[in-house]
């Protein structure tokens, strides 16, 4: 099992490895230390910025799929009523292909949302084994990915006040390192952590229309809010420093991402929504909600008035 799994991160693993020897090479040609654990950290940040700019795409998908399920509400309120008591096998496949329907119609689907996160899963696992197998592979003298035997060497050696890269929480530098291994693992762990549930936060509570808090789906929500935090600060015990310091960049980079998009784009309904036509009132803007209501009122009245005019003909015909 464990050899399937390496097989199918081998291409990301050179992938992650390529992407960090170029920052490296850069750094290095801007006068950077080859061998300091610095041009290494910087390389890995750079790492994060290549992957999360390649996945903005996903990223807009992610919202208009989110704001599709909020949309979606209703419909699936009024689903779930129609089949209420209902435990026979035909009514829940039944219910089950009205709710596919509705997720196809609206382009959307419950797990949207964990879409961007899955997409880094295997890089984030491919860096995780390239940092984790750096100590052995520079013993042996063997490269690790696209990194050759010296530059293994060289990142088994970097090290950030004081801790190497490539040491985690439980499995130390050793010696005077062990020290700075464990602050500053715990110091990561704690940021990794804070910056994941913020984000989590920022957006059930500013983003979120009425609708959407009181709908079941908000449960799971609130469930993964307190969970997806827990998981990563246990797991991150044996993240080696590196990696933390990838997972913090990448949920620094989305904590901010979602700041700006619920600033300037929230889910209509929602405190974000109201806050942002406060703004724009308060600024003598117009107000999108303005607009969408003068044209609800405005334009299907010609139309209606307009469409009784074949009657008239009928009675010019007599």
């Amino acid at each position: 099992m464990f050899e399937f799994f390496n097989t199918i991160l081998l291409p990301f693993r050179w992938f992650v490895s390529i992407i960090m020897i170029g920052f490296h090479e850069a750094f290095t040609f801007l006068g950077l230390d080859p061998a300091s654990g610095w041009t290494w950290t910087l390389s890995i940040i750079g790492l994060v910025l290549v992957i999360r700019a390649a996945l903005i795409p996903v990223f807009v998908k992610q919202i208009k799929a989110q704001r599709g399920m909020q949309a979606l509400q209703p419909e699936l309120r009024a689903l779930q009523k129609k089949y209420k008591g209902k435990t026979d096998q035909l009514s829940r496949q039944a219910m089950t292909q009205e709710q596919m329907a509705l997720y196809k119609e609206h382009g959307t689907n419950p797990f949207s949302a964990c879409l961007p996160m899955l997409i880094q899963m295997p890089f984030f696992f491919s860096l995780f084994t390239v940092l984790n197998g750096i100590s052995n592979a520079a013993e042996a003298g063997e490269k690790v990915g696209a990194l050759s035997p010296d530059q293994v060497e060289q990142f088994d050696a970097a090290t950030i006040f004081g801790a190497p890269l490539s040491a985690s929480l439980l499995h130390g530098g050793g010696g005077e390192s062990q020290v700075a291994v464990v602050i500053l693992s715990l110091l990561m762990i704690i940021a990794m952590t804070a910056s994941q549930f913020i984000t989590q936060k920022q957006i059930m509570s500013k983003n979120m229309s009425e609708e959407a808090m009181a709908s079941p789906f908000m449960r799971q929500q609130k469930m993964m809010l307190y969970l997806l935090p827990l998981v990563f600060a246990i797991g991150g015990i044996n993240f080696p420093i590196g990696v933390l310091i990838y997972w913090t960049t990448t949920n620094v980079w989305t904590m901010a991402q979602q700041f700006f998009v619920i600033r300037r784009m929230p889910t209509p309904g929602s405190p974000a929504a109201k806050a942002l036509a406060d703004r724009r009132a308060r600024k003598g803007l117009p107000v999108e909600s303005d607009k969408k209501d003068q044209s609800a009122v405005e334009t299907p009245a010609a139309p209606r008035g307009q469409r009784q005019q074949p009657v008239r003909k009928n009675r010019k015909k007599r």
